[in-house]
């Protein structure tokens, strides 16, 4: 056998104009090193898919931590406050709150003063489970301390203040 029929699959040579096959290290990036909005959205997968991976076990994903999150924090928040203060589509939001509610983390009230919006609370269940959620999350943004160094955490959480 030659050295060329023992190639990986990932490292395919280009024969006859077909496409070649190469680690995916070993392609280039060109501009997109330099540009920020690159940068985030690789770290952004990253972090996402620790979250998901720290949080597996409990079956929740990073935006249905933040719903929680917010509606632990503000009991009685109508659908729409919550969903513009973390810059969801309503439709979403409705979508995901239905899944929570019937994981009997959330309730909806029916608001006294305006019959169309809805007051949103955790059950007892779901105040116990943001608790561990929280725990969790922690556990996770140590993982990217680790990743990134204390002091670089720490600053790009200042960086980023501004856009919450």
């Amino acid at each position: 056998m030659t050295a060329s029929a023992a190639q990986t699959p990932q490292r395919k040579r280009a024969v006859n104009g077909a496409a070649r096959r190469i680690d995916t290290d070993e392609i280039g990036l060109d501009a997109l090193v330099g540009h920020a909005g690159y940068a985030v959205r690789r770290f952004q997968i990253w972090i996402f898919q620790d979250f998901i991976k720290t949080l597996g076990d409990v079956d929740i994903r990073p935006t249905q931590y933040s719903v929680l999150t917010v509606i632990g924090a503000n009991p009685g928040l109508s659908q729409m406050a919550v969903a513009k203060r973390l810059g969801i589509e309503r439709a979403r939001l409705v979508h995901l709150l239905d899944s929570l509610e019937q994981r009997k983390l959330v309730k909806r009230i029916k608001s006294k003063s305006d019959r169309r919006s809805h007051a949103l609370h955790l059950t007892a269940q779901g105040e116990t489970a943001l608790t561990k959620f929280k725990r969790l999350a922690a556990e996770h943004e140590r993982h990217v301390e680790e990743k990134i160094g204390k002091a670089n955490r720490e600053r790009l959480l200042q960086i980023l203040a501004g856009f919450t």
